[in-house]
């Protein structure tokens, strides 16, 4: 290299200190010293001849020689992590597993004890991804997504885990005090005030209605029902007897069998399947196993009842 670089330990602390804002904070990062982090980062200005921080100690600000560095430094670290994962012994170490906050509630964290007794020296560790799941979005091992249902599969790193089902879902106290019987149902004004909407998927009823052939009229402001933030909140209403939610049936499948919910008009295929995406293709005998077991608890599902049909056990 025709550039002799700065020492790492020094750029790696002026990298925690500009990300996180403070010296204090990035030696907690480290498990260093205030001292130790000032120490390095002045010896990494020293070297580079620009000065990196201005302002007071308490109240430290980046300069623009700082403001190009960071983000490129953090970057880097990112990559050599992910890289020194990949290559580590396969053996240790827990596996990050990255997927939609609402299945990770309702549907992985119910099954885990079952891995966890099988596995004891595998730790999972769980993260949850409202905002996209592309491959250049990954700085776990795993993620688990929906998307199309195209077939297109790359199978060295992807592996379908099964097709999403919408119906609309229900409490049983609430079934009985509304008519619905058969999709046509849902075009009465009378039930919009009650249909639940998600602001992360607020295009479910229409993606049911289209799957269905049913016409779910989009309601007015003054009549549309409440709208919430999450998925899980949305649920947790439909629970309660606040309205009827439309929903996929992996995660009211056991409310369903448990008699909390009701799906009177049953289930239909959405056009999405939920996909197991591994970040590297290579062989990795803890990830090798974490796989098998999804697709074992996803054979295990329940088969969601069809069109107006009676739920199966």
């Amino acid at each position: 290299m025709s550039h002799r670089l700065p020492p790492l330990s020094a750029l790696r602390a002026f990298e925690a200190a500009a990300r996180l804002g403070r010296m204090t904070a990035a030696a907690d990062e480290l498990s260093v010293t205030p001292g130790a982090i000032s120490r390095q980062v002045r010896q990494l200005e020293q070297h580079l001849g620009v000065a990196l921080f201005d302002g007071s100690k308490a109240r430290p600000t980046l300069t623009p020689a700082a403001h190009v560095l960071q983000p490129v430094l953090t970057t880097a670290f990112a990559n050599i992590a992910d890289a020194v994962r990949e290559v580590s012994d396969s053996r240790r170490g827990p596996l990050d597993v990255a997927c939609f906050s609402t299945f990770t509630v309702k549907w992985l964290i119910p099954r885990l004890f079952d891995f966890q007794a099988q596995h004891p020296g595998i730790e999972v560790r769980l993260r949850t991804t409202d905002a996209g799941t592309g491959e250049g979005r990954m700085h776990g091992d795993l993620t688990i997504t929906a998307e199309e249902a195209t077939g297109a599969w790359d199978t060295s790193k992807e592996q379908r885990l099964f097709p999403e089902h919408l119906g609309p879902v229900l409490s049983p106290e609430l079934a009985q005090r509304v008519a619905l019987r058969q999709s046509a149902d849902l075009a009465d004004p009378a039930l919009a005030p009650v249909r639940l909407h998600t602001r992360t998927r607020r295009n479910a009823w229409a993606m049911w209605g289209a799957a269905a052939g049913a016409t779910v009229p989009l309601p007015t402001p003054s009549q549309a029902g409440p709208e919430f933030e999450h998925y899980y909140f949305t649920l947790e209403a439909a629970v309660r007897g606040l309205g009827i939610a439309v929903a996929p049936w992996h995660l009211v499948m056991d409310d369903v069998l448990a008699g909390r919910l009701v799906a009177p008009l049953g289930f239909v295929a959405s056009g999405y399947d939920y996909v197991v995406r591994r970040r590297t293709s290579g062989p990795l005998p803890r990830l090798d196993v974490f796989c098998a077991w999804l697709q074992a608890q996803a054979l295990a599902n329940p088969v969601p009842p069809g069109p107006q049909g009676p739920p199966s056990g």
